[in-house]
């Protein structure tokens, strides 16, 4: 897979809150292939399964892990991410999770926009390994 587009896109210029909300989709977009690809769900059961990846609580708890994974540079873009100030966080989420899970979306739409599409799969793997595992 490679860029849906083929603008030139820098992505060390694009702003933190573009990079989540571009990772925001990437990663949902992930998920929704991987749970449709390697599951029989029913019609009603996509969206619910679905959410149960891609909610705040389960990106911070997958974040923790694959810190260790990540390079000096994926790390900034990370902490770039979770540091960023938001005017809304959900109101059934905790503030802490709420930035992990930002730091990771800001971190997944820097890989996409970079075209390293393979290290992006990389860490959707891992990420949804480390998801599947808790539901066992």
């Amino acid at each position: 897979m490679e860029k849906l587009l083929t603008d030139n896109c820098d992505a060390r210029t694009v702003s933190t809150a573009a990079l989540a909300f571009v990772g925001d989709a990437v990663f949902g977009l992930l998920a929704r292939e991987k749970l449709c690809c390697t599951h029989s769900l029913p019609a009603s059961k996509p969206h619910s399964s679905v959410v149960s990846v891609v909610r705040c609580e389960a990106q911070a708890r997958a974040v923790e892990h694959i810190m260790p994974d990540l390079s000096e540079e994926e790390k900034a873009v990370f902490l770039r991410g979770r540091n960023s100030h938001s005017s809304h966080v959900p109101k059934k989420s905790a503030v802490a999770d709420y930035r992990m899970a930002t730091g990771l979306e800001a971190l997944f739409g820097y890989i996409y926009l970079k075209g390293e599409i393979e290290r992006l799969r990389e860490l959707f793997g891992k990420v949804w390994d480390i998801l599947e595992g808790e539901k066992k």
